[in-house]
């Protein structure tokens, strides 16, 4: 599922991190519950006073702008705190400490990604050319429209909790949407564990590929419905139940 070294750009230590639980996805639905994607970011007010929810939505939204416009070894909690005009204790009260920001705002990508594909499935037939279709479109679309931010965020986490933490949680979920999306099209009535992996693999390759303009969007999304196509067919009776 959804690929840097990073330089701080602080000019002094960070302070420790605080104790606060490891950052989950039910950690993140229940921060921002109901709230909308990222957009631009809320004007400098050291005055206002939000909610906890609606602070949080606030430094999120500030934190995609620098990482859209300054790249995401610019965001440090320091500076997050300093451009959405709060102290930095408030912001380490929200995220604990840098990796668990980096964290939040990949969780927030898993949400739209999530709600996005949601959509494209209820709104499709449940055939084979259907599923196949607005799967792949909309896989490529939601990475593409993240553009390589997320690249440099998972880039930033590899090889931390947070985010072992985060694909460990959300790995099952996302292969059960998929076998289940893709099961009536299937000649077994069922999608296997391999033929899923497979699915996401190319989806992943194929998204980051056309993000990094390697091939057009166009491209990713013919090459992923084909390759899903192809890997239903596939489903055999006694072959995609082998798990």
């Amino acid at each position: 599922m959804s690929a840097c070294t990073l330089a701080s750009t602080t000019c002094r230590a960070e302070p420790p991190a605080l104790d606060l639980p490891t950052v989950t996805y039910h950690w993140y639905i229940e921060l921002t519950r109901d709230t909308a994607p990222p957009g631009p970011p809320a004007s400098p007010n050291p005055r206002q006073r939000l909610t906890r929810s609606d602070r949080a939505v606030q430094l999120l939204s500030v934190a995609w702008e620098i990482v859209r416009t300054e790249g995401t070894g610019a965001l440090t909690l320091g500076y997050l705190a300093a451009r959405a005009g709060v102290t930095k204790p408030v912001v380490y009260d929200h995220f604990g400490d840098r990796n668990g920001l980096l964290a939040a705002l990949y969780l927030g990508f898993d949400q739209r990604q999530n709600e996005k594909i949601d959509r494209a499935i209820a709104a499709s037939a449940p055939t084979a050319e259907a599923r196949a279709e607005v799967l792949a479109r909309a896989y490529v679309d939601c990475v593409l429209t993240e553009g390589r931010e997320i690249g440099d965020l998972v880039a930033a986490l590899s090889g931390t909790p947070e985010l072992q933490t985060i694909r460990r949680d959300r790995a099952a979920p996302f292969m059960e949407k998929f076998r289940a999306a893709l099961a009536p099209a299937s000649p077994s009535g069922d999608v296997g564990v391999a033929g899923l992996h497979a699915f996401l693999g190319a989806a992943e390759a194929l998204s980051q590929a056309a993000a990094g303009d390697e091939i057009s969007p166009e491209q990713a999304k013919h090459e992923l419905r084909d390759l899903i196509l192809d890997m239903l067919a596939r489903q055999v009776q006694g072959r995609a139940t082998v798990r």
